[in-house]
C-alpha cells in the first residue's frame, strides 16, 4: 500500500470526496436519493419540523407534541439509465411495520409509526433532470390514517388520496395536514 507522505488527507477531505462521489451528479442512486429527498422537504419544514432520520430511525422528521412525519420517494429517471423507461410504474412503500427502534431498543408496537406522510415523486426525464432541484419534486401529503392497510401505493390512489404539490406548497400542505392531528392530541 502505498501512502502519500507529503498531504496529509483528513476525515474531512474524505467527507468531501464522499458527497461530490454520491451527490455530485444531477441523478442520485436509489441508495441516497432518500436522503436528498429529506434534504429538500427539511428545507422547506425547519425549524418548525426536526430532521431526525437515522439508520433505524422510527421516522424521518418530529414536531412539538410527538407529531411523526415519514417520507417516501421515486423518480422515473434513474442514474443508472441514460433513457427514461418506456413503462413506468411508480409506487411507494407504505407498509405498516412490526414494530421500531427506540435509540438500541426493539419496540414490538405494529402499525405505521408517523401520523404524516410525504410522498415525493421526482418526474422530469429530460436533459435537465436533477434529483437535487427542489422544483423538480411533486409532493404528495397524507395522514396515516387516511392510508389504506396496503404495503405500497401505486401513484394513480395516491392522486385519490391526496393533492399534488410543488416545493413551495409543501410547508403548508403538511401543516394543514398536522391539524386535525394536532387538535385531536
Amino acid at each position: 500500500m502505498h501512502v502519500n507522505s507529503s498531504k496529509a488527507i483528513t476525515p474531512a477531505d474524505i467527507e468531501r470526496k464522499v458527497a461530490e462521489a454520491v451527490f455530485g451528479k444531477k441523478l442520485i442512486t436509489n441508495v441516497f436519493r432518500g436522503h436528498v429527498a429529506e434534504a429538500i422537504i427539511a428545507a422547506a419544514l425547519e425549524p418548525d419540523w426536526s430532521w431526525c432520520s437515522a439508520d433505524c430511525a422510527s421516522c424521518d422528521f418530529e414536531r412539538c407534541a410527538g407529531l411523526r412525519l415519514e417520507v417516501k420517494q421515486s423518480a422515473i429517471l434513474q442514474s443508472w439509465s441514460a433513457e427514461p423507461p418506456k413503462r413506468v410504474t411508480t409506487s411507494f412503500d407504505v407498509a405498516e411495520r412490526k414494530g421500531y427502534w427506540e435509540g438500541m431498543t426493539w419496540v414490538p408496537e405494529p402499525g405505521r409509526r408517523a401520523h404524516i406522510y410525504v410522498l415525493a415523486h421526482h418526474t422530469v426525464i429530460d436533459e435537465t433532470a436533477d434529483h437535487r432541484d427542489p422544483e423538480q419534486w411533486t409532493f404528495y401529503v397524507v395522514r396515516a390514517t387516511d392510508l389504506p392497510p396496503v404495503k405500497t401505493i401505486s401513484l394513480g390512489s395516491l392522486r385519490r388520496l391526496a393533492t399534488p404539490c410543488g416545493f413551495d406548497a409543501l410547508k403548508d400542505a403538511v401543516a394543514k395536514s398536522a391539524l386535525p392531528i394536532i387538535a385531536a392530541a
